[in-house]
């Protein structure tokens, strides 16, 4: 049997409704999932936490309000703010935005196609967690 390629690509791949309003890509492997992110303007995703996965985000386009742990920021194209496993955190877009995020371990129900969006190594994916 071979090894499934750990080659992919986005292109001509619908993007996958996380939320209303709040579309994403996703690739991920054993250990990290990274995600291409849009918000369609006025979206947003309420107050949650990911108790056991870490969040590092990247904002390529537009703009979005981010509050963690009460603390708020604007934030634009360039920014980069890391969100630790636990911490509630929230997101708005009053504009839309686009932001890479990279998430470990890798949250499942960030997954859309498993089998196209996954390269699974030896353990099979054994650290990733439901949510």
């Amino acid at each position: 049997m071979t090894e499934p390629s750990p080659f992919r690509t986005w292109n001509g791949r619908e993007l996958f409704e996380f939320r209303d309003g709040v579309r994403l890509h996703a690739i991920g492997g054993e250990q990290v999932l990274l995600c291409r992110v849009q918000y369609e303007p006025g979206k947003f995703v309420p107050l949650h936490r990911h108790e056991h996965t870490e969040q590092v985000m990247f904002v390529m386009d537009g703009e979005v309000t981010m509050t963690i742990e009460g603390e708020t920021r604007e934030l634009k194209a360039g920014d980069v703010v890391v969100v630790n496993r636990g911490l509630d955190h929230t997101l708005v877009s009053k504009t839309g935005v686009t932001f890479m995020e990279a998430l470990a371990p890798v949250p499942l129900d960030h997954v859309p196609d498993r089998s196209l969006d996954l390269v699974l190594g030896p353990d099979g994916g054994a650290t990733h967690v439901a949510k």
